[in-house]
């Protein structure tokens, strides 16, 4: 059975994959890279991180049972399919080992058939690595940084939904910085948007950013001892959060 064959038979064989490959697929197709695709899963975290996520699904899952005892007094009908245990996308599940093999073949399934996929370095970092996945993607623009045929002019894109990323890109002091992200709508009466080509896409360009930045401490520039340089007060700026 060749990787495209098999690619298909594991998609259909588990379809919560094809859900995941078709953003994925949606995300290239934007973004478009040229030189690298980096694809990075979290893995196991340090200590604190690792306390506050156990927390925050135990907590989770008790609401979820809550929620469901009271909808049963109130005689209302629960959702036939099972509820989905988010403790399986913790790194080391049997779900996660799944979940990366499966990612593989699509990976190299892609890269076999799909032209876009084959102009550019492709990379997978599963959870057996650990790190969450943002920060090895920095560690990786860190290494690429020090490289002596690293060009400065490189253009970076990071999708991901976490605050802390603007601070992340912030601190890469690249010039050519950008995120993407999704729209996220609170509150109750908000339809839930089920598939990527309905969702609404915002890009910020951290450049822009640094621009403001620089702006807002502008006044400092005739005030101060030593010379301003909106490299180290983007430091400051950022250890503040």
């Amino acid at each position: 059975m060749g990787v495209p064959k098999f690619f298909r038979w594991i998609s259909e064989r588990y379809p919560c994959l094809s859900e995941l490959v078709r953003e994925y697929q949606i995300l290239i197709r934007m973004i478009q890279p040229q030189k690298l695709f980096f694809m990075a899963i979290d893995g196991v975290a340090p200590r604190a991180k690792m306390n506050q996520q156990r927390g925050r699904r135990f907590r989770s899952a008790k609401e979820a049972e809550v929620l469901e005892k009271q909808a049963l007094a109130k005689g209302e009908a629960l959702p036939k399919e099972e509820r989905f245990d988010s403790n399986c996308i913790t790194p080391g599940t049997v779900f996660m080992a799944r979940l990366h093999e499966q990612l593989k073949y699509f990976v190299a399934h892609k890269i076999t058939t799909d032209a876009m996929w084959q102009k550019c370095k492709v990379i997978l970092s599963g959870h057996e690595t650990p790190g969450e996945g943002e920060h090895k993607i920095m560690d990786y623009i860190r290494f690429m940084k020090s490289q002596p045929d690293y060009d400065p002019n490189t253009r970076h894109c990071l999708y991901g939904l976490d605050a802390d990323l603007i601070m992340l890109g912030l601190c890469t002091h690249e010039p050519h910085f950008s995120l993407l992200r999704e729209e996220v709508k609170f509150g109750k009466n908000q339809k839930r948007i089920s598939t990527p080509e309905e969702t609404t896409f915002f890009l910020l360009h951290l450049s822009l950013l640094r621009e403001y930045l620089e702006l807002e401490f502008d006044a400092l520039k005739e005030k101060l001892k030593f010379p301003f340089d909106i490299e180290k007060i983007i430091d400051d700026w950022v250890s503040f959060f």
